[in-house]
C-alpha cells in the first residue's frame, strides 16, 4: 500500500510537471505568435505606401519603410525597452507601487549594456523576456510605419530614420511607460485606460507625423496659388487597398499582444487572461468587438464617401476608435463607435488639408485624430470601470476627465518631439530632398533600381474637387 501511494504520488508529480510545461509553452507561444502576425502590419504598410506613391517614388517609399523597421529593432533593444521599465512614475525614475518599474528595476532586466544578460540574451531559465521584447518592438516599429506614410515622396532618407528612431524608441515608449504600465502615473493618478493603445501608439504616431509635416511642407503641386488642394493619386490604388487589408489582418496580432495569458509567474491571474493593467479580458470580447469595429468603420466611411481607399481606412479607424475599450465594450457599442469614426474620417482629413497640410495617406487623421477620439470615447462609455486590477474604491477608475488628460498628454508626446526634431533637421538641410530630385522622382536619385522599368511616366495631378 505504501509503495502504491509513493507510485501514485510520483505519477501525480509527473502530471503536474507536464501540465506546467504545457501551460508555459502555451503562454509563451501565444505571445511569440503575435510577432509574425504584427509583421503582417508592416507588409501592409509597405504595400499601402508604395501603392499610394507615384511611379517615380515607389521604391524610395518602400526603402524608407523597410529601413524604419530595421533601425527600430536595435534602438528599441539598446534603450527603448529600458525607458519603458525605468520611467512609468516619471523623472527621476522612482519605483512604482506594483514594484515593477524604476531605474533600478530597469537596470536589472532591460539594460542591454549592463548586467541584464539573463533577460536580454539566451538563458534556458528565462524563455519569455525576448518574446515580450519582440512584441513591444513590433509596437515601436508600427509607430514609425504610421509616420512613414504621411511623409512619402519628399523626405530625406537619413532625416526620416532619425525621426523614426525618436518616435519609436523614445516618444512612444514614454507614452507607454506612463499610460500602458501598471505603475504608470497616468494610470495610478488619473485612471487612464488604453487597452489597445489607441492613444499611446496611434495618436502619438499620428501627431508626431503632424509635427513633421508642418516643417516638411507639401509635395510640389499639391496646392495651388489660391490655397486649393490638388489630388495627387498614387500609381496603384488596388495595391494600397490590399495593403490596408493586410494591416487589418495584422491588427489581430497587435491586439492579441495586449493580452496577458494566465498561469505563469509573470501573469496577473492563475485562471484567466488580463490586460496589461491586470483587469480581466477575454478573447471572446476581442473577437466580437474587433470584427464589429472593422465593419462599423467601413460602413461609416462608405456612408460618407464611396472611395475604397477611405472605406478601408475606415476599417482602420473603426479598430482604432474602439481599441481603448475593446476589453469593456459590448459589440453593439463597438459597432456604433466605429461607425461614427468612419463617418467623421474624411471630413477631418479634409479639414486638415484645407489648412495646407499635405498628409499623403491620411495618417494624421486615421491614427492621430481617431486615436484621441477613441481614448475620449472610453471616458464616456467606460466611466466607473476599474482602470487597474482590484475592486472599485480600492483602485483608480476610468473617467472622462482622466481620459481627456491622457489624450492631451499623448498629443503632446507625439506633436512636440515631432515638430522640434524635424525643425532641427530642417535647419541643417536634412529634412527634405531638393526640388530637382523631387520633380525627377526619388527613385531616380535615391534607389539603384527601377520599380517598373518598362512603364515609366507619372500619374497626373488633378484638382481634388473638380467643381473648383
Amino acid at each position: 500500500m505504501e509503495q502504491q501511494i509513493l507510485d501514485l504520488t510520483a505519477q501525480l508529480e509527473e502530471l503536474k510537471a507536464g501540465a506546467t510545461v504545457t501551460n508555459t509553452m502555451f503562454a509563451e507561444t501565444f505571445y511569440y505568435l503575435t510577432i509574425p502576425l504584427m509583421l503582417i502590419i508592416h507588409a501592409g504598410f509597405l504595400a499601402y505606401e508604395m501603392g499610394a506613391s507615384r511611379l517615380k517614388n515607389v521604391l524610395s517609399s518602400g526603402v524608407k519603410n523597410i529601413l524604419a523597421f530595421a533601425f527600430m529593432i536595435p534602438t528599441f533593444y539598446f534603450f527603448g525597452w529600458w525607458i519603458y521599465f525605468g520611467f512609468p512614475t516619471g523623472i527621476p525614475g522612482e519605483p512604482g507601487p506594483a514594484g515593477i518599474s524604476g531605474i533600478e528595476y530597469a537596470n536589472s532586466i532591460a539594460w542591454a549594456w549592463g548586467d541584464s544578460a539573463q533577460y536580454m540574451g539566451p538563458n534556458i531559465a528565462d524563455q519569455i523576456s525576448g518574446v515580450f521584447f519582440g512584441a513591444f518592438a513590433m509596437f515601436a516599429a508600427t509607430t514609425a510605419s504610421i509616420m512613414s506614410g504621411a511623409v512619402i515622396e519628399r523626405i530625406q532618407t537619413v532625416g526620416f530614420i532619425i525621426l523614426a528612431v525618436v518616435l519609436g524608441s523614445f516618444a512612444w515608449v514614454v507614452a507607454a511607460a506612463w499610460g500602458w504600465h501598471a505603475d504608470g502615473w497616468l494610470v495610478t493618478q488619473w485612471g487612464v485606460h488604453d487597452f489597445g493603445a489607441a492613444g499611446l501608439v496611434h495618436a502619438v504616431a499620428g501627431f508626431f507625423a503632424l509635427g513633421v509635416l508642418i516643417n516638411l511642407g507639401p509635395r510640389i503641386g499639391k496646392f495651388n496659388a489660391d490655397g486649393t488642394a490638388n489630388h495627387i493619386p498614387g500609381h496603384n490604388l488596388p495595391l494600397t487597398v490590399v495593403g490596408l487589408m493586410l494591416i487589418i489582418v495584422g491588427f489581430f496580432g497587435f491586439l492579441m499582444a495586449c493580452v496577458v495569458p494566465p498561469g505563469e509567474a509573470w501573469s496577473w491571474f492563475a485562471d484567466k487572461p488580463a490586460t496589461i493593467y491586470g483587469t480581466p479580458i477575454t478573447l471572446s470580447a476581442l473577437a466580437f468587438n474587433i470584427l464589429m469595429a472593422i465593419a462599423g468603420g467601413i460602413i461609416g466611411a462608405w456612408l460618407f464617401t464611396r472611395d475604397p481607399f477611405w472605406m478601408m481606412s475606415g476599417a482602420l479607424a473603426g479598430i482604432i476608435s474602439t481599441a481603448s475599450g475593446l476589453d469593456i465594450y459590448y459589440p453593439a457599442l463597438a459597432f456604433l463607435i466605429a461607425m461614427s469614426a468612419g463617418l467623421i474620417l474624411k471630413p477631418c482629413a479634409d479639414w486638415l488639408e484645407n489648412r495646407g497640410i499635405d498628409d499623403a495617406v491620411g495618417a494624421v487623421t486615421v491614427h492621430g485624430t481617431i486615436g484621441l477620439y477613441g481614448v475620449v470615447m472610453l471616458g464616456i462609455w467606460g466611466a466607473g470601470f476599474p482602470a487597474l486590477q482590484g475592486a472599485v474604491g480600492d483602485v483608480p477608475t476610468i473617467s472622462l476627465i482622466g481620459q481627456i488628460v491622457g489624450a492631451v498628454v499623448f498629443f503632446l508626446l507625439g506633436f512636440v518631439p515631432g515638430y522640434v526634431v524635424s525643425f532641427i533637421l530642417n535647419m541643417f538641410g536634412m529634412l527634405r530632398v531638393r526640388e530637382g530630385a523631387e520633380l525627377a522622382g526619388m527613385d531616380l536619385v535615391k534607389v539603384p533600381a527601377a520599380g517598373y522599368p518598362e512603364w515609366g511616366g507619372d500619374a497626373p495631378v488633378t484638382p481634388a474637387h473638380p467643381a473648383e
